[in-house]
């Protein structure tokens, strides 16, 4: 392809927008801390709270329960750390919501996947009538989209038992925003989390969506920023290009099939090309732009180094474990047959594919 490269990882990071780049380098230019009250403090403080009400827009929430952090994997872990006495949390969710819970020391439920790969809501309904599950503040976590597969869970009647039982329910929805219409508001969620990076915006910001009324201890503390309840100064900048990419990708939202026409058409050559070929979840309800495909006797290692020197970039699993390439615990939860395993690749496009980028890869 006389050295062409495409990118198809858009759920590990998508590209950067250009409305994102623009709000960054004019907030750049403010001085002013936005915890300060004079003029100049004042002008970044408007920066912050415009891109506040478009993350709110994009995620159908309320300005004044969008709280920004450094990343999504601080927002699941301030979910996660956030007071509670018992933990349930979905077995294939992210690391960043596993390795906080399992290091919790606190009661916790790995709420099982079946083959279809979403969570068994059979067994957290048991649990939560056991007497283990019983006693003191319960949060439960299931993330509405699977990073690897694309799978989308059944978080609203996950949410179900979650007010049947009296438990918090928190979801991290990094890999949804931006792909599918969310509705923190009309699924009576009480906490999300959410990743600018994944929607085109910039690395090293985040936000945890909090319903009013909803308690939960700070996970940083030092500081009056964020309503008293994330310390730290605001990176402006970032906050400003997070709030530019989030009224884009809403925009986008409207041009989804566009994209999901893409994803099937990819599917469809690969079948077509491969023999035997697993495509994981395609009955299942998925993310558009997503696809979880399995070769025969492959290695997904050896897949990956011939795509990228073939000029096409995407995962194995989830890209925050990058440096290993491993089997990957979804597929386990799922009991995917290890031989499909461990050839399983991700393909993750967004708004910017094309036609051109289905017929190289």
């Amino acid at each position: 392809m006389n050295g062409e490269r495409t990118y198809l990882d858009h759920n590990a990071t998508a590209p950067l927008r250009p409305q994102a780049r623009a709000a960054m380098l004019a907030a750049l230019d403010l001085t002013g801390n936005a915890s300060s009250v004079h003029t100049e403090g004042r002008r970044a403080r408007h920066v912050v709270e415009e891109a506040r009400a478009e993350v709110a827009a994009l995620i159908d929430a309320s300005p004044d329960e969008i709280f920004f952090t450094g990343s999504a994997t601080e927002a699941n872990n301030w979910a996660i750390r956030g007071g509670w006495d018992v933990l349930a949390v979905g077995a294939i969710e992210h690391d960043s919501v596993l390795a906080p819970a399992r290091a919790s020391g606190l009661p916790l439920f790995e709420i099982p996947a079946g083959s279809a790969g979403t969570v068994d809501l059979d067994a957290l309904a048991a649990q939560l009538r056991s007497a283990d599950a019983k006693t003191g503040k319960r949060l439960i976590s299931v993330q509405l989209a699977n990073a690897e597969t694309g799978i989308i869970q059944p978080v609203a009647l996950a949410l179900v038992l979650s007010r049947e039982h009296g438990a918090t329910f928190h979801t991290d929805a990094v890999q949804a925003m931006g792909r599918i219409r969310v509705s923190f508001r009309k699924l009576g969620l009480d906490l999300a989390s959410i990743s600018a990076h994944k929607l085109g915006g910039p690395k090293g910001v985040g936000a945890l969506v909090i319903r009013n009324g909803v308690e939960l201890s700070p996970l940083l503390m030092g500081g009056g920023q964020e309503g008293r309840r994330r310390a730290g100064t605001e990176n402006v900048a970032a906050i400003a290009g997070f709030g530019a990419a989030a009224k884009a990708a809403r925009e986008d939202l409207a041009g989804i099939d566009r994209v999901a026409a893409l994803r099937d058409r990819l599917e469809a050559g690969v079948r077509e090309m491969t023999l035997g070929v697993n495509i994981i979840g395609k009955d299942e309800a998925r993310l558009p732009n997503t696809s979880c495909i399995a070769y025969p006797h492959a290695q997904a290692a050896t897949l990956l180094i011939k795509l990228d020197l073939a000029g096409v970039a995407v995962s194995a699993g989830s890209a925050c474990s990058s440096g290993k390439i491993g089997g990957s615990h979804v597929l386990a939860a799922m009991h995917v047959d290890p031989s499909f395993a461990n050839a399983a690749i991700r393909i993750s496009l967004g708004p910017t594919s094309t036609d051109g980028n289905v017929e190289h890869f």
